[in-house]
């Protein structure tokens, strides 16, 4: 995934605070999970999103190198 579509996604968890999987990008966020940004919550049928620290200094480290 380029830095772009993570820096996307990690902006949109983190608006949502819990975001539910967006249909089609179940890769996409099992991937930023394997990286260590995100915690996806599989306990309901609609699994959900969340931000982890590790996920919040790097979403804060993409917005200050302007990318």
């Amino acid at each position: 995934m380029e830095r772009e579509q993570i820096w996307n996604l990690l902006e949109i968890i983190e608006q949502q605070v819990s975001s539910s999987i967006l249909g089609g990008r179940e890769d996409d966020y099992e991937e930023l999970e394997r990286l260590g940004y995100i915690h996806i919550d599989r306990s309901s049928i609609q699994h959900a999103a969340s931000l982890t620290p590790a996920g919040e200094a790097y979403l804060s480290e993409l917005r200050h190198a302007g990318t």
